[in-house]
């Protein structure tokens, strides 16, 4: 199983935390680790998911989402130092 963090900025509402939340378990993905935190007008969360499927079909579908203003993937450090070793 994979392991990967995805940064969410999106609008601050409680729907669209429970929007993130329902399309990651439709897509398949287990929640491992989340945070969240009011920056101004902003909010951003950070979600740490499980799961054997490409996370590339996560994203694209969490940027869909009314309210999120932007999604990105957090670099692979895992798969970056066991390549180096």
């Amino acid at each position: 199983m994979s392991e990967h963090t995805i940064y969410i900025d999106m609008n601050p509402s409680a729907e669209v935390m429970e929007r993130v939340l329902r399309v990651t378990r439709h897509r398949g993905f287990a929640v491992a680790q989340m945070q969240m935190q009011c920056l101004g007008g902003n909010s951003e969360m950070a979600v740490t998911v499980v799961s054997e499927r490409p996370i590339e079909q996560l994203t694209r579908q969490l940027d869909k989402l009314y309210d999120v203003n932007h999604c990105r993937l957090a670099p692979a450090v895992a798969a970056s130092a066991a390549a180096m070793a």
